[in-house]
């Protein structure tokens, strides 16, 4: 191919384009469009028609983005939920002692808000396996000592949000968990 000086080039195997400045021989001398004065063969270059030069003009847009710019987009798809998952009601965690132990006594207080805890802990963790998006945790009312622990294990979790159930189902001894679900 013959190339002249200001000829629009593009070179084959890089992304570089630009203009011929210079012819010595072999050698011709392009100055890109980002300024810079490089060295190619002939063989190296390929010349842009000023039609070619208009269509690709749109710069750092690449012929992928084009295509993929062209292709109809995929709407990510919503989960549908059944009404009646919908309305399901939300898996209830009694944490009364008598309610998770056969006998408690000779516990001491500390033994007894561990063991409450322990289960808070592990039901959490299956509702998340299990994708149980609400829990509520039934502690009563008491001296709010299992509310306060309960309250301080749950904001430890990033992707649940917790507040007070049901005052007309539960009263003020019950915390509802709602867990965020990721898709």
């Amino acid at each position: 191919m013959k190339f002249e000086v200001n000829d629009k080039v593009e070179v084959l195997d890089d992304a570089l384009k630009g203009r011929v400045i210079n012819i010595d021989g072999k050698t011709i001398y392009v100055e890109t469009s980002e300024g810079f004065l490089m060295e190619f063969e002939a063989s190296e270059l390929v010349k842009i028609e000023e039609e070619q030069s208009r269509m690709i003009a749109t710069e750092n847009v690449s012929f992928s983005d084009i295509i993929k710019e062209k292709q109809p987009t995929n709407r990510a798809k919503s989960v549908k939920i059944k009404p009646k998952e919908r309305n399901a009601p939300p898996m209830e965690v009694d944490l009364h002692i008598e309610k998770l132990v056969n006998s408690y006594r000779g516990m001491s207080n500390f033994d007894i808000l561990n063991i409450q805890l322990d289960t808070a802990k592990r039901q959490i963790n299956f509702a998340i396996s299990k994708r149980i998006p609400k829990i509520v945790f039934i502690h009563g009312v008491g001296e709010g000592v299992l509310k306060a622990e309960l309250d301080y294990l749950l904001a430890r979790y990033d992707n649940l949000k917790f507040y007070d159930a049901n005052f007309q189902k539960y009263g003020l001894g019950a915390t509802e968990v709602y867990i965020f679900q990721n898709s």
